[in-house]
């Protein structure tokens, strides 16, 4: 079946001289794994330029639902990046949410809303002048609402921990390890109303910023099977001093 859809690139792997396996968020099939022939001249439309993390493209591929990897007939850059690329900063956040949306989004079927949301977030971070030190935070946070597991937070009181495992609050320490102990889980209700616009409000040093990393990291390993350790983690967690 001939299918044009958008797409977002999220990792791609060397196989063989001259092809990639690449996997993509598409609009309108969710997560396609394609095996793309790179020539080595510049006459074809495959680039390896074009599947560098979180490209914004057009795609049209012959989809075949047994088979693994797709092959692409056509490909247009959409949207070319204006700063993340040259921007240290950015180009960290986005390598390392490439990875992170990798494993989270491995079993995702077409979600139109999932999709927006990611493509509309890459794009709020490529044309960001100011302030995005907590950019990932707000994405890694919100990102579970779309993936079916957003955290309740109406039954907040002062003293409870937060179950990892539930993603509710509790009133007294379940049996097992997977909880935030009462004073981190205190800010959890103040870190789900950041939002991109608000970020720049919140102000955390790089240890309070990590330590909300590692603590989201550990909740969606929870929800998502065989989530592993991620490579990026460490040069993110150098990032953005104050």
């Amino acid at each position: 079946m001939l299918t044009s859809s958008k797409a977002i690139v999220l990792n791609s792997l060397k196989y063989g001289e001259q092809q990639l396996i690449v996997d993509m968020l598409t609009e309108e099939l969710g997560r396609v794994s394609f095996i793309c022939r790179i020539p080595k001249t510049q006459k074809g439309k495959l680039k390896k330029q074009l599947f560098q993390p979180l490209s914004l493209l057009d795609v049209v591929f012959d989809y075949r639902q047994n088979v693994r990897l797709q092959h692409i007939r056509d490909i247009r850059l959409t949207q070319p990046f204006a700063s993340i690329p040259f921007d240290a900063g950015k180009l960290s956040i986005a390598l390392f949410l490439a990875e992170f949306l990798t494993y989270a989004t491995r079993d995702e079927q077409q979600n139109a809303a999932l999709f927006n949301y990611v493509v509309n977030s890459v794009s709020w971070l490529d044309g960001q002048a100011g302030s995005f030190a907590n950019f990932h935070l707000v994405f890694m946070m919100r990102l579970s609402r779309f993936i079916g597991f957003f955290p309740n937070l109406e039954d907040y009181r002062e003293g409870a921990v937060f179950d990892m495992r539930s993603g509710e609050f509790a009133y007294s320490a379940p049996l097992h390890g997977d909880y935030i102990n009462a004073d981190e889980a205190a800010r959890i209700g103040l870190l789900m109303r950041m939002n991109y616009e608000t970020m720049h409000l919140f102000h955390m040093t790089r240890e309070e910023r990590n330590r909300c990393v590692e603590l989201m990291l550990a909740y969606y390993k929870l929800h998502v099977p065989n989530f592993p350790e991620l490579r990026s983690l460490a040069v993110l967690q150098e990032l953005f001093a104050k």
